[in-house]
């Protein structure tokens, strides 16, 4: 992971019924949806087996359709399972998740947080930010505060 950013803010999966409208436009293609959640967000966290659905090819259109500096970070899978080859896609095992995922939903309290982006600052280590449930409010709020603080 070579990109100068140290704090990247996200989701569970980029669909989510509950933004149609709300954060997606209604006459939003479904295939472009990831570029436009790419403009708002640096990373996406998929569980096992949404990115094992994915196809060569529609990884592929994933990649190019983000950003250099935006990061796919997915659930591991057992021995064998084929990983994309890029660097911008991570393997969350359970210790990197320990150290490098703060979960949105389980700890909202964005002092906390401010506290451990400057731990994880004084480590030169990013930090994920995810949302289990897709809070756009508190997405948002965390992408404000990482501006606040220069990240």
């Amino acid at each position: 992971m070579q990109n100068k950013q140290l704090v990247f803010v996200g989701s569970v999966n980029w669909v989510n019924p509950a933004w149609q409208g709300v954060f997606y436009p209604d006459d939003l293609p479904d295939d472009w949806m990831l570029s436009y959640y790419n403009t708002q967000f640096q990373a996406v966290f998929l569980p096992r087996p949404v990115w094992q659905s994915i196809t060569e090819s529609a990884w592929l259109a994933c990649l190019n359709d983000t950003q250099d500096g935006f990061y796919f970070v997915l659930e591991p899978a057992g021995e064998g399972a084929g990983w994309p080859a890029s660097e911008r896609v991570l393997r969350a095992f359970p210790g990197w998740i320990n150290d490098h995922v703060w979960w949105l939903d389980e700890a909202p309290d964005l002092r906390a947080l401010a506290q451990r982006i400057t731990r994880q600052a004084e480590k030169g280590e990013p930090l994920f930010v995810f949302s289990r449930s897709g809070d756009l409010g508190l997405m948002q709020q965390v992408n404000q505060l990482k501006q606040v603080m220069g990240y």
